[in-house]
């Protein structure tokens, strides 16, 4: 971490601030920088094989965080991200995991740097006010969070409050205006629900609202509740449509030294209920329990279940920031389509600690899948996942192998995955 000092005459150029003298600010400066390769074919007749130009993507990037104490217990927070291949397209991948623009080259300034947050916030005795361009964690905000998977952080454009008056509970109030998505992290867009109407999303063209209790009171245990507002549902789905859909979601976490080999415990539940007779409510359930029969392995399964409705259209229980990922306990590197709408999915982990040398995570899915599933109809899918991470020389590294199989015919029934980082954090 680095420290630059800076007038604000030339911190103003990034936050405008009503000061009358140029005191000066503390600026902190802290950033990561990431290496990103990916592979995917299927067993399509004419697929492209694995690591084939054709079969590939990669990006080159770094973001800067600047964070300053504007003073009276105001702080300030900005990222700015850049996204490129250091000229990988020419021989090794033929497209990026995400972009500034919904260009596919990188051939200015402006398809490669954008301004990925940028908040001021305000403490007031135990309550923070944070409103701008940031990021919102899963562990508050289950159903509209910033995923970690691809290169960088999505964000939102939202309005944030934290209270903590009431003893081991934490109130978390929020206004999510848009979203960046993980193809083009520059533009802002409104947040989608995705849905099994032909593999498209509703558009939540409204105003959403969220509020969050996280309570710790209870020995051992952590709950939280969360529940959504929003408004303008769907009406790229149905024409003229003003639906409003509320959605409830719930998460009870069980962890104790003192509990026998490590375990832990976790139950989750929740609900998404369109106020329209065309589409269906969407109830989701889970499961898991993990623990450690030696100090170096740590075993975990899970199981979630996700109902659909075979004559309406289905909301899948995903991330309506991005329309990816899933909040659910059998999330895996790949498996998101399959697990999060219509189906019955176990999940069984395995994470083996080498110490210095890294960790070996060997992991599975088994999805049971209904009608409305996001795969198909009725298409079971089977998801292996080997994975490898190690942080050396204060690099972080992951390599990956991913192998899907399914029980219909989608022109393929087997997808394979190679996936590679390195990442540094300075």
């Amino acid at each position: 971490m680095k420290k630059i000092i800076v007038s604000l005459t030339a911190a103003s150029l990034i936050v405008a601030s009503a000061v009358a003298a140029d005191k000066g600010i503390d600026i902190v400066t802290t950033g990561q920088t990431a290496l990103y390769y990916q592979t995917a074919t299927t067993n399509a007749t004419g697929a492209d094989d694995l690591f084939d130009k054709d079969a590939s993507k990669a990006n080159v990037g770094v973001q800067l965080n600047l964070d300053a104490d504007l003073k009276n217990d105001f702080t300030f927070g900005s990222q700015l991200t850049y996204l490129g291949t250091t000229g990988l397209e020419k021989n090794l991948v033929s497209n990026t995991m995400q972009n500034v623009s919904t260009a596919t080259d990188t051939g200015n300034i402006a398809q490669e740097v954008a301004l990925t947050q940028i908040y001021v916030a305000k403490k007031i005795a135990n309550t923070t006010v944070k409103l701008g361009r940031q990021e919102l964690p899963m562990a508050l905000s289950p159903l509209a969070f910033s995923e970690d998977w691809n290169v960088f952080k999505n964000t939102f454009e939202a309005a944030l409050v934290v209270n903590s008056d009431i003893p081991s509970t934490t109130l978390v109030g929020a206004y999510v205006g848009k979203s960046n998505k993980h193809g083009d992290l520059a533009n802002f867009t409104n947040a989608v629900a995705k849905t099994d109407a032909s593999a498209t999303a509703a558009n939540v063209d409204g105003t959403a609202y969220m509020i969050t209790a996280q309570n710790k009171s209870l020995p051992m245990t952590t709950i939280t509740a969360s529940y959504y507002d929003m408004a303008k549902v769907g009406a790229n789905l149905l024409a003229g449509a003003d639906i409003g859909a509320n959605a409830v979601w719930g998460d009870v976490a069980i962890a104790d030294k003192s509990l026998p080999m490590g375990l832990t415990l976790g139950l989750q539940g929740g609900q998404i209920n369109p106020d329209h007779a065309a589409f269906a409510d969407t109830t989701a359930l889970g499961i898991k329990a993990a623990i450690k029969p030696v100090d170096a392995l740590t075993l975990t399964a899970a199981y979630t279940a996700v109902s659909g409705d075979d004559n309406k259209v289905n909301v899948a229980v995903k991330n309506v920031g991005t329309g990816v990922k899933t909040p659910l306990y059998t999330q895996m590197v790949l498996n998101q389509n399959a697990i999060a709408l219509d189906g019955n999915t176990v999940m069984l982990k395995g994470a083996y600690s080498l110490g210095n040398y890294g960790t070996i995570i060997a992991q599975g899915t088994q999805t049971s899948a209904g009608k409305s599933n996001e795969m198909g109809s009725e298409n079971d899918c089977t998801d292996l996942e080997a994975l490898y991470v190690v942080k050396a020389a204060g690099v972080d590294y992951l390599a990956g192998y991913i192998h899907q199989s399914f029980s219909e015919d989608l022109g393929y029934d087997s997808v394979d995955a190679v996936r590679v980082w390195a990442r540094y954090n300075f």
